[in-house]
This record gives C-alpha cells, sequence and structure tokens, in this order.
C-alpha cells in the first residue's frame, strides 16, 4: 500500500508537533533585573486618564473631561493640546506612525497607517500631529460594508475619535503605531460602525436610568453607565494542522471529521492542568494585555479538549468592547509565535462544545460607584433593586426577538442550543431564592402599613447575604442573574460585543422609559412614592411571568412550554435578523435615537449578506474538499483493495477485502451523489432574485445536504486506511497540542 500525500504531510505534522517546547520570552524586569509586578508595567502601552491628567494642562484636562462626560463637541484648541501630548508620549515610546482604530460591521476592526512627518516652510522634515489629525481622518469607505447606505462609487467615510476610550500604542515587529479608538460615519453622517450605535444606546440608557431614579427620589444620579466584562472563548490547535485543513483555514470550522473515541465524556479537561505549550501562550497573551490596559483576571480551560477561556474584569461597555477586540487580536498574534491558531468559530468541532461570549452586563450610577444590581442593605435600597430588576425583565420580555437578532450569525447557529449552549429561545434565568422573592411580591397585598415594612416582610432586605450562595446555577438559560450582574450566555465567541449589548441597552432603556411613565401616574393616586413603585414592580413581575425560567433551557420539554408563552423561537440566522426590521423593532430604536430607519435596514442587510457570503464559502470550501481530497483518497484506498484482492483471487486464498471494499464502493458513490445534489443547489441558490431567498435555501436546503455529505465522509474516515486519509483527524488537532 502507498501512503498519500495527505496522510504523508499529516504524519510529518505529527512529528514536528511532538519536539516542540514551550517558548520562553522576557517578562519586563527592573534595573537589578527582578520581575515586575503586573501594576508596575498595566497600561504603559496607554495614553489613559491618569497620564492626561499628568501630561495635559489642568484648564485642558479638566475641559476635556467635560466633554468626555456631556458629550459634546470637542474644542479645537482643546484638541490640539490633546494632540501634541498624543504625539509627544507616543515618539517618547518609539511610535512612528499614527491611525484611527475602529470597528466596521465586519466584526472585526479596521486602521489606515499615516507618519507623523510633515514638512515646515523650508521643506525640512519635521514630526506633527494637530487636534483636526486628531479628531477626524478619512479613510476610503468603499470597500466597507454599508447594507446599501452608499453606492459603490461614493468612496468617502469619516472616522471621528472617540475621546471616551484611552489611546493606545500597538508594537509590532518592527516599529510601533499610535491606534486612536474611533467611529466610522458615512458622508451623510450615517453610522457604518459598531461602536456609534453602541454609544448612543449607553447615553440613552443613562437618561431613561436616571429618570427611573429620580422617581425613587435619588436625584443626585446624573449619569448611569452600562458595564460589561465579556468571557472569551476559543480553541487553541497546533498551526501544524490548521495548514493542512483547507476548512478550517476558509471557514474557520471543521466541515468534515469523524468523532475520536474520547471527547470531552470524561470531564477531565474543564479547570484541568493548563497545557505547558499552552499556559506559555496564555501568559504572554496576559503580558501584552497588561500593557494595552486590559484587565484580564482569569483563564482556565474550558470544557472541551483545547478549548479555553479567558475573562476580564468589568469595564463601561464600550471601552470593554475595545478591549475584547484588543484581545481578540492579540490572541491571534501570540499564538502564531507558539506555534498555535486561535479558532473563535462558535463550532470549529462537531460533537463537542462550541465557544461563546459571555456578556456579564450592569449597570452602575457613576457619582456614586453604585451597581443597580447589586441588592443593598435598606429596604429602599432593595426596592431599588427590585425596580431595575422588574425592568431589565420588561425590556427582555418586550424585545425578546430583537434581542435574539443581536447575537444571529451562521456560526451561532451551529451552537445555540446544541445541549452545550443556550437554545435560540430567549428567556432568563433568576434562581430560586430571587424568583420566589418575585412570586411573594406578585401575590402579595395591594397596600401595607408602609413600603419599608413591605420590604422587610418580603425578606428581600436579606438578598445581599443570600445572593451570594445563589447565583450562577444554571448554566443553560440565554440570560442569567448572577448575583449582581446579568450574564447574556447566548452571544458567539467571534462576535464582536457592541451589536448585541446595543440592543440590550435599548431594550432596557424602552424598558425603563416604560416604567418611569406608570410610577409617576401611580404616584398622583399612591399615598407615597414608595408605594407607587411598589405597586409598579408587582404589575411588572405578573407581565413578565412568561420570560423567567428556571429548568432546563435544553430539554424539548421547554422547546414547546416556550410555544405555549407565545415566545418568539427564532432557529436559524435569516429568520431571527428579520426581526431588526419588524416595525416594534424600528420604533423603538429610532425613537430612542440608537439607529436611524436607514441605519438600521442598513444593519440587516449586511447581517443577511454575511451569512449568505459565509454559508456559500462554506459550500465551496465543502466541495473542494470532497473532490480534491477525501474521494481521491477513498479511491486510491479502494483500488489498493481491489488489486489485493484480485490478488488472492489469483492465489486462491481467502478475500476478506471483499466486504470492505462493496462497503467503500457504497459510500463513495453516495458521496458523489450528494455532491451533486449540492452542485444544483448552488446553482439554484446563485440564480434567486433576493437575498431573503437565497438565506432561506441556504440555512435549510444547504445545511441539510451539507449535513448528509459530511456524514458519509466521516463514515468513510472510520473506514478509509489511516495512510490513505488526507487530512488531520479530531483525535490529532485535539490531543496532541
Amino acid at each position: 500500500m502507498t501512503m498519500g500525500t495527505g496522510a504523508r504531510s499529516r504524519f510529518e505534522a505529527i512529528r514536528e508537533i511532538g519536539s516542540r517546547v514551550p517558548r520562553k520570552f522576557d517578562p519586563p524586569r527592573d534595573e537589578q533585573g527582578k520581575r515586575l509586578k503586573i501594576s508596575e508595567f498595566y497600561g504603559v502601552n496607554t495614553f489613559d486618564i491618569h497620564k492626561m491628567k499628568e501630561k495635559l494642562p489642568r484648564d485642558v484636562y479638566v475641559r476635556l473631561i467635560s466633554t468626555i462626560e456631556s458629550g459634546k463637541k470637542l474644542d479645537l484648541e482643546v484638541a490640539n493640546a490633546v494632540a501634541n501630548a498624543f504625539k509627544d508620549w507616543a515618539l517618547s515610546r518609539g511610535a512612528t506612525h499614527f491611525c484611527h482604530w475602529f470597528q466596521p460591521q465586519t466584526g472585526l476592526t479596521a486602521e489606515k497607517h499615516d507618519a507623523f512627518i510633515s514638512f515646515d516652510k523650508d521643506n525640512r522634515i519635521l514630526e506633527r500631529f494637530s487636534g483636526s489629525q486628531l479628531i477626524q481622518s478619512e479613510p476610503d469607505a468603499s470597500s466597507f460594508p454599508s447594507g446599501g447606505m452608499r453606492t459603490t462609487f461614493e468612496a468617502r467615510g469619516y472616522t471621528a475619535w472617540d475621546p471616551s476610550s484611552s489611546v493606545f500604542i500597538m508594537e509590532h515587529a518592527n516599529g510601533k503605531t499610535l491606534c486612536i479608538p474611533s467611529v466610522f460615519i458615512s458622508y451623510y453622517g450615517d453610522a457604518l460602525d459598531e461602536k456609534t450605535g453602541l454609544l448612543r444606546s449607553m447615553e440613552v440608557l443613562s437618561q431613561k436610568a436616571c429618570e427611573l431614579l429620580h422617581c425613587l427620589g435619588e436625584t443626585s444620579a446624573k449619569r448611569v453607565v452600562s458595564t460589561l466584562g465579556a468571557e472569551q472563548e476559543y480553541f487553541l490547535i497546533d498551526r501544524s494542522f490548521y495548514h493542512l485543513r483547507p476548512d478550517l483555514m476558509m471557514t474557520g470550522r471543521t466541515l468534515v471529521g469523524g468523532q475520536p473515541p474520547k471527547g470531552q465524556q470524561l470531564e477531565d479537561h474543564y479547570f484541568g492542568s493548563i497545557p505547558a505549550r499552552v499556559q506559555a501562550c496564555m501568559t504572554e497573551v496576559e503580558y501584552e494585555l497588561y500593557k494595552l490596559g486590559v484587565p484580564l483576571k482569569t483563564r482556565h480551560n474550558e470544557v472541551a479538549p483545547s478549548q479555553f477561556e479567558c475573562a476580564p474584569i468589568f469595564e463601561e461597555a464600550n471601552i470593554a468592547t475595545d478591549h475584547n477586540q484588543l484581545t481578540m487580536e492579540i490572541l491571534r498574534k501570540i499564538a502564531q509565535r507558539h506555534g498555535f491558531t486561535v479558532l473563535f468559530h462558535e463550532k470549529p468541532f462537531a460533537g463537542i462544545n462550541g465557544s461563546g461570549k459571555h456578556n456579564n452586563w450592569s449597570m452602575m450610577i457613576n457619582e456614586s460607584g453604585d451597581n443597580l444590581l447589586d441588592p443593598g442593605q435598606t429596604p429602599h435600597q432593595n426596592l431599588r433593586f427590585l425596580l431595575m430588576l422588574t425592568g431589565v425583565l420588561k425590556g427582555v420580555h418586550k424585545h425578546a426577538g430583537l434581542l435574539r437578532a443581536g447575537i444571529a450569525s451562521s456560526g451561532n447557529d451551529h451552537r445555540l442550543g446544541a445541549n452545550e449552549a443556550p437554545p435560540a429561545i430567549i428567556s432568563v434565568f433568576l434562581g430560586d431564592y430571587l424568583s420566589k422573592i418575585l412570586d411573594v411580591i406578585e401575590n402579595g397585598r395591594e397596600s401595607e402599613p408602609n413600603v419599608e415594612a413591605a420590604v422587610l416582610r418580603l425578606g428581600v432586605s436579606k438578598l445581599p447575604e443570600v445572593m451570594r450562595d445563589n447565583t450562577d446555577r444554571n448554566r443553560t438559560s440565554p440570560f442569567a442573574f448572577t448575583g449582581n450582574k446579568f450574564e447574556f450566555r447566548a452571544v458567539g465567541a467571534s462576535a464582536s460585543t457592541a451589536f448585541p449589548i446595543t440592543l440590550l441597552n435599548a431594550a432596557v432603556a424602552d424598558a425603563f422609559s416604560d416604567l418611569t411613565k406608570a410610577v409617576k401616574a401611580k404616584s398622583k393616586t399612591s399615598k407615597n412614592n414608595e408605594s407607587a413603585v411598589l405597586s409598579v414592580i408587582r404589575e411588572t413581575i405578573t407581565e413578565t411571568r412568561a420570560i423567567r425560567f428556571e429548568g432546563n433551557n435544553y430539554s424539548t420539554d421547554w422547546v414547546n412550554e416556550a410555544e405555549k408563552r407565545a415566545l418568539p423561537h427564532l432557529r436559524k440566522t435569516p429568520e431571527a435578523l428579520e426581526e431588526l426590521v419588524q416595525p416594534k423593532s424600528k420604533e423603538m430604536l429610532t425613537r430612542l435615537g440608537i439607529y436611524t430607519e436607514r441605519e438600521l435596514i442598513s444593519r440587516y442587510h449586511v447581517r443577511l449578506e454575511r451569512f449568505i457570503k459565509n454559508m456559500m464559502i462554506e459550500a465551496d470550501t465543502l466541495k473542494s474538499i470532497i473532490r480534491t481530497q477525501i474521494i481521491p483518497g477513498a479511491l486510491a484506498y479502494y483500488k489498493d483493495l481491489v488489486e489485493s484482492a484480485h490478488a488472492a483471487k489469483m492465489v486462491s486464498v481467502e478475500v476478506p477485502q471483499i466486504e470492505i471494499i462493496n462497503h467503500l464502493a457504497k459510500l463513495i458513490s453516495g458521496l458523489q451523489f450528494s455532491q451533486n445534489e449540492m452542485d444544483k443547489l448552488i446553482n439554484k441558490i446563485e440564480n434567486q432574485p433576493s437575498e431573503e431567498e437565497k438565506a432561506r435555501l441556504l440555512s435549510v436546503q444547504m445545511s441539510a445536504v451539507m449535513h448528509e455529505i459530511r456524514k458519509i465522509s466521516d463514515d468513510l474516515e472510520l473506514v478509509v486506511a489511516d495512510d490513505y486519509w488526507p487530512m488531520p483527524k479530531y483525535r490529532e488537532m485535539l490531543f496532541l497540542s
């Protein structure tokens, strides 16, 4: 028997991996050679609020902070002073270029680098950076997705500095670049990026939350910020294997691959000892992120083999979004140094857990630092907690379909509802104790001697102590309360946090607006304001009962129960994305000023187009793999078996190969037939007149055909001799890194 070329490459990769050792890097040290503490080099590559206070003239600093907090236009005089400070700092750190770093609707980041150099009046080169260059840049917008908001020949677009995020220096092999976090808008002022909507939603949520707090008598609250901590899950596989898998290179996931005898069923990977090479990689990732001011806190093995997670301390949502993008970027870069490739796809391997990005979300009063979802020590604080809690319930219940649209992608379709991640039904988990509290309130008396007595009777005053021991008890919920925050678990690992958090902020802001109106109306007939608040809380609990679920979200019983409760079950991306352009969604998002109708429609088209392109890339990649690798490898084995069978027959001995030959022939024929069916379907899809119909065919029919092709290919992998199989197998990729 002759070993195939693909198999030879595979075995060479295995031998190469066996000789790899953990990469070492030199951590920062002081003059005596002692390793620095994290706090001694944290943020060294960021020009943060502390450096601003130190480097800027006092009046400039005060005016800049006022601009950041109020959202007003930045004065050019202030901009020039800030730009000069940025330039001097960046040059002192070795930077030669600057860029506006922004987040287009691709899920990634973008940047265009310009050198600091300019000519003076005598035509001599010098370093210069002006306030106008800081505030605005003009990249070519023609190649970024706009969802029809501009025609192809309209190339002009603008990036504008977001002063609420710190500028930072990104290091590369041969230099450094000053990166200026920015928003991205069209010539006509339409938002072309992910961040503009997020910033708008944060302002609207702040406004609506403050109005609601004022109804409670907390008139000192002037600003409420949404906070976020994004847990990032990912896989690490050896780059030698990655380069031998066209499906991973083209699509981020394996389109074929038989299951190994051992997967994650022994539950021995989760929180286990981190492999040496992986730990070395994680350590260097953390070092680079600490220099960028990213407060990475936790690292550990995840459930599936070769799957890991890192998580930061929570920050304001827009900063957390920037930092999550940096985390993914640094992970990609550092993984290569260690001979790995990082996979952020939601389902890179079938049969084992996929990857999510758990968004831990809450709200904080800017002036006091109070977490609005943290139960307090007094009846009044707990009344506030319950009002905010029920406001979130109302927002999620009222806009569940919209929140589902915010997490929709071709990758996440493989993960949601796969007995490892929340289903495509949005529901809220509160925990037994808090649920009982809400039940008691709902069924309580309409009038109490006073609100303080009512709160004490309900046992809410014990919430802080009890909640510490009654959190995070349902890993199957898409939106779970975990003590002092909600964990939006349905977000996919490859997604930007910006869009789902924008929609969550919007949904909650809309609910807060409703509650404010209700409290004001009740106050006219209630004996005091707090009684009105408690009455509104009670009504909201009743109204939102359908969205609360404490059981197993993986079960088919829940799917049936959710249907009875009239909760939307949007299984696939095309139907989920339609929620973006429903009249209710348009009305709410335009009324709050988060998106114009034009911007919202564009986001629908951008995401639908991305779904279609991703699915077509997967189909074309699978077609190529089957025709150029799987079938040739199987036929080579088939040919050798036939020849050996013929030789055995010629000498009149038993021919045990016959059974294998017949089984192989059946599988190869079945694969060829399914391949031809996929070709016909691809042609049919390409000739559809509408994007909606293309997406529907891809999500239903193409998914089914690809599943059938995969099933046959995986059966072939179990039959074809190891020496003939052309690509790295699951057992190698998942267990030999």
